[in-house]
């Protein structure tokens, strides 16, 4: 019975967020990192206690004036203590809900961001190559790193002091509407024209602030392809031009930070200019109401110190609300993403296939890189359990890409690919990486130990067994000659180790795994030619039982394999054993010649 599975997922790369507005990518950051919403109601109670203290200053003020200094009959100091007293409780309280605040956004910030980071992350690895190579690896970088960083600053800072200044401007609010309605209303007549002014001008500021996080993507891309290819670099002598690069890419970092911070500081100054004018209105307007008697002066003088209250928050909310974009800008590129569709993706309730030999069948596939012209054009195959297969072909004949949709690093545009039966979209990430192990033509390995490297798949394996692992490849005579033996620092990407050495330490890494299935893909290409010899007796031995499946660049493999599939131009033109095929005279025929012919040179 088949089995019925999703289309693939039209590839469209890497998402830009762009689309969602500012509360739109609000929303959806608080969706993806629930921990910034736990708690936020006691902590909004918090930041009004934090403001109890600031706004009770003009009350005192007025009270000790009017009931205190100027009582009838003389100062009165009992009600100026007694209000300086309840000033200093005041502050008290202000003082621990301050730092109860920030204590509270910052865990939940913490929380929160974490788990962004991570959905990120984990997500990258969700995405096809395909998907992947549509960014630079830098700027993917800095989606999980750098653009996270912004988002911490405000929630930890911005909105701390947002939800400070929500309050503080509300209450100030009030009270100045209970001391006069009619100053209340002036300074909201003032400052009315400059909240609208704003909420426009932050989508020009919103706009700047997303160039700007691009612009940091391209550089720290540009930084890390000339760190990583420093040896090409200096191999060419190129140092000049890729200077000439990064100095690009840092420049227009720069211009573009320059013109985000140019339009934000307009907003600050213009909240800076109106708060100037409104405390001069207020002092005019308040001096013709204090004198007509609709005023004492110790309600002017709270007055004046309740509009201070007011403005410098506005003020401070025209900062907050740019770094409010400058966070959106790389909130939105985190959530692009993640919601990026990805293309291969681990099946819901995907099937567990059972330990064993394995049969593969290509049924009609065919695949095309987005925007290119299709490379495999209705490849039909079937390889059978035990069997040791060697594809072959010129370069650029879809050899790799074979080798790529077998492990599922990508999926078929047409057709499918089966593995015992059942098609690679419906079978579990975990069954398949357990049974299918490909080793690349470059093994990537990672800054640790050669012994951390070898058994990377298999991390609890101990290391007398990789040891024994070593013998049976016949490569323990090889670490023996390293400084430390299997303790030796293999550096970043492995570059302490040669490339040949890098391919025996991805050869073993496999061995170790013991997949069902083996897929090699030029796996020996960089190996010296005794070495060579030790290792085609090792993978005997490694493939005796199993189904493996080489990508051959030398034809001494094809030589040794069961059967050669030869490829060219995406389609398979020949199959059989080498000694059918040598003297054919076709596509195999040709490739052996020149093959020959470069072993007789050496």
């Amino acid at each position: 019975m088949s089995m019925r599975f999703a289309p693939p997922v039209e590839h469209h790369g890497i998402a830009s967020g762009r689309d969602l507005t500012t509360w739109a990518t609000l929303r959806r950051g608080v969706q993806l990192s629930p921990e910034l919403g736990r708690g936020i109601s006691v902590t909004m109670l918090l930041a009004v206690l934090a403001t109890v203290g600031r706004v009770l200053v003009p009350f005192v003020v007025q009270r000790v004036t009017d009931q205190g200094l100027l009582a009838t009959g003389g100062p009165d100091i009992d009600v100026v203590l007694g209000y300086l007293t309840l000033a200093l409780g005041g502050v008290v309280v202000t003082a621990f809900s301050a730092y109860f605040v920030n204590v509270r956004l910052f865990r939940s910030s913490e929380s929160g961001l974490a788990t962004l980071r991570l959905k990120a992350f984990r997500h990258i690895h969700d995405l096809s190559m395909l998907t992947q190579n549509t960014e630079r690896r830098g700027s993917l970088v800095s989606r999980v790193t750098s653009d996270v960083d912004t988002i911490s600053m405000f929630v930890q800072f911005g909105g701390l002091m947002l939800m400070i200044n929500v309050a503080q401007i509300t209450l100030a609010t009030v009270l100045m509407l209970v001391y006069s309605p009619v100053l209340g209303l002036v300074v909201w007549a003032c400052f009315v024209p400059l909240f609208l002014i704003i909420r426009r001008f932050q989508g020009v500021v919103g706009r700047s602030y997303t160039k700007v996080r691009e612009r940091v993507g391209d550089m720290l891309g540009a930084i890390s392809e000339a760190v990583v290819g420093a040896e090409a670099i200096r191999a060419y002598g190129v140092e000049d031009r890729t200077a000439q690069r990064i100095d690009t890419a840092i420049e227009n970092h720069r211009t573009a930070a320059i013109g985000a911070q140019a339009r934000a500081v307009m907003a600050f100054t213009s909240g800076q200019l109106v708060s100037g004018l409104t405390t001069a209105v207020v002092l005019v307007v308040g001096t013709v109401l204090a004198a007509n008697g609709r005023l004492t002066l110790g309600e002017l003088l709270a007055f004046l110190f309740l509009v201070n209250l007011f403005t410098m928050p506005v003020q401070q909310a025209t900062e907050i609300l740019t770094e409010l974009q400058n966070a959106v800008a790389g909130w939105r590129r985190v959530i692009g993403i993640i919601d990026s569709p990805a293309d291969v993706a681990d099946p819901t309730d995907g099937v567990t296939l059972p330990r064993g030999p394995i049969s593969v069948h290509f049924e009609a596939v065919g695949f095309a890189y987005p925007g290119g012209e299709p490379v495999l054009h209705d490849i039909d195959l079937a390889i059978a359990p035990r069997s040791r297969v060697a594809i072959v072909g010129e370069t650029g004949s879809g050899k790799s890409t074979l080798a790529k949709l077998l492990t599922r690093l990508m999926d078929p545009t047409t057709g499918r690919v089966l593995v015992d039966g059942a098609d690679l979209r419906t079978i579990s990430f975990a069954s398949l990486r357990q049974r299918v192990v490909l080793v690349p033509q470059e093994g990537f390995l990672f800054d640790a130990s050669l012994l951390d490297n070898i058994r990377f798949g298999r991390p609890d394996t101990r290391a007398d067994d990789v040891r024994l692992a070593l013998s049976e490849l016949g490569l323990d005579a090889w670490v023996a000659t390293l400084p430390l033996g299997l303790d030796t620092d293999v550096g970043q990407r492995g570059e302490s180790l040669s490339a040949g050495e890098r391919q025996l330490v991805a050869l073993a890494r496999a061995y170790l795994a013991d997949p069902d299935l083996l897929v090699l893909d030029e796996a020996t290409s960089a190996v010296d030619p005794s070495t060579e010899v030790r290792l085609q007796r090792a993978l005997d031995s490694l493939t005796r039982g199993r189904t493996s499946i080489a990508i051959a660049h030398r034809l001494s493999t094809a030589e040794a394999a069961d059967e050669v599939v030869v490829v060219d131009a995406g389609r398979i033109v020949e199959r059989g054993h080498h000694t059918e095929l040598v003297g054919v005279g076709g596509v195999y025929t040709r490739l052996h010649q020149s093959w020959s012919a470069q072993q007789r040179a050496l």
